[in-house]
């Protein structure tokens, strides 16, 4: 069983070391592909110390496109989809996720903040969709390539496309996990701007 992890990163060296440390340590995962969005400060160079394959974009891309690309290069049973600036990941919330797609008849699972920070549990109990952590069987890798999905709306449409689709899924609660917000990665005026934009980005796709 051979399992991929995608970790997509903009401007993260801070945290996207853990990230994979973490992700290198837990047996499941096979290979890991890290996918440095046109980022700004050394993200690709901390993210090339590590023994993983990391990929370049020349410009910010924007979070789908940058899964979009780590997908062509999967050739694998189950991939798994992290994010970057995860705070208090461990090795037992990677294998939660992975878990039900080995032996449940489960396709896709998405995990969920729990009791971790207030503001990021809160957030996630709320709109689950807007999950970034998510594990799916390789079947489906092709259907989220072809995806339309663009910018910050990569979860809503692959939600959208589980319904559509009927694709069996499940919620997995994952205890004492949050992540960086925006506005502690680029303070409060470019934070809630950035959070401005995700948030309309993210209404504009629902609408259409």
């Amino acid at each position: 069983m051979k399992v991929s992890a995608i970790i997509p990163a903009y401007n993260e060296e801070e945290r996207i070391g853990k990230v994979i440390q973490t992700a290198t340590s837990c047996k499941l995962i096979s290979n890991i592909i890290v996918v440095d969005d046109g980022s700004e400060d050394k993200t690709f160079e901390e993210a090339s110390t590590y023994n993983v394959k990391v990929i370049r974009l020349p410009e910010n891309q924007g979070k789908a496109q940058a899964l979009k690309t780590a997908l062509l290069y999967c050739d694998c049973d189950i991939v798994i989809f992290l994010d970057a600036d995860l705070i208090g990941l461990r090795t037992s919330h990677i294998e939660s996720l992975i878990y039900p797609l080995l032996f449940n008849n489960i396709e896709m699972t998405i995990g969920i903040f729990n009791s971790g920070r207030f503001f990021t549990s809160w957030a996630q109990k709320i709109t689950p969709s807007l999950s970034g952590q998510r594990a799916f069987k390789g079947h489906l890798i092709k259907d989220i390539i072809d995806l339309d999905m663009e910018g910050y709306n990569a979860e809503i449409a692959i939600t959208r496309m589980i319904k559509e689709k009927s694709i069996k899924a499940e919620h997995i609660l994952l205890d004492g996990i949050s992540h960086a917000i925006k506005e502690e990665k680029y303070g409060l005026s470019k934070g809630m701007y950035c959070r401005m934009r995700m948030y309309k980005e993210i209404i504009k796709y629902m609408m259409q």
